[in-house]
């Protein structure tokens, strides 16, 4: 097996624990145009997949029928409602410790179906923006998740052929296995320490070297 040239980490739910805000957020918007977003829906129907094909499978499903642009009109009001309630962002800090020796050994990416705008003032509050070379956001391609196409376009911006690829959502899965990558399933942002010290090659980092928690 080669060595990775690159680890590309999806956001939510990987990087941080933001399907429930996002849920959150989306539902009180909707709300004010009598619409009702649940989190069981939310979370067995929209985690992975780019907000303007939710709405759009909301607008289709409303009685009666709604035009998803009157919906997707609301997003402005939503990324600032998200962004207030994420002003300090919780990031996992096994993960933020491990991130400097990390991007002096591989190429690093984010790529996710949010919107870069959302995630990128989020990286830099977490002071984490500087250990990645880039963000791939829902807005950069035409083909959202499960198409290979974000990871793709990940690939193409750092010149890597082989990456591993961290996710957390059925499309996002799918996508990065469709574009050729490795892929490793997280659970919880609180995984991704341990699971990419169990999956890269011993090195010289210190942060890499550490012993799983027990």
């Amino acid at each position: 097996m080669n060595r990775p040239q690159a680890i590309f980490f999806d956001f939510d739910g990987v990087l941080l624990d933001t399907e429930p805000v996002h849920c959150a957020c989306w539902a009180e918007m909707l709300q004010t145009v009598g619409l009702t977003l649940s989190w069981e829906y939310y979370r067995d129907f929209c985690i992975g997949i780019d907000d303007r094909d939710m709405l759009r499978n909301m607008a289709k499903m409303a009685d009666p029928p709604r035009d998803w642009e009157s919906l997707w009109a609301l997003y402005p009001a939503k990324k600032r409602l998200f962004q207030d309630r994420l002003l300090v962002p919780p990031f996992e800090q096994d993960l933020v410790a491990m991130l400097p020796d990390l991007h002096r050994e591989y190429r690093t990416a984010v790529v996710s179906s949010s919107a870069a705008s959302e995630i990128e003032p989020l990286l830099i509050a977490g002071g984490i923006r500087e250990h990645f070379d880039t963000i791939v956001g829902g807005e950069m391609v035409k083909c959202h998740k499960p198409s290979p196409e974000p990871y793709l376009t990940a690939a193409e911006r750092l010149a890597v052929t082989h990456a591993i690829v961290l996710e957390d959502s059925a499309a996002g899965i799918a996508s990065g296995r469709a574009a050729g990558f490795e892929v490793v399933q997280v659970r919880h942002p609180k995984e991704v320490a341990a699971l990419l010290r169990e999956k890269l090659p011993v090195t010289g980092s210190r942060a890499l070297r550490q012993s799983l928690p027990t």
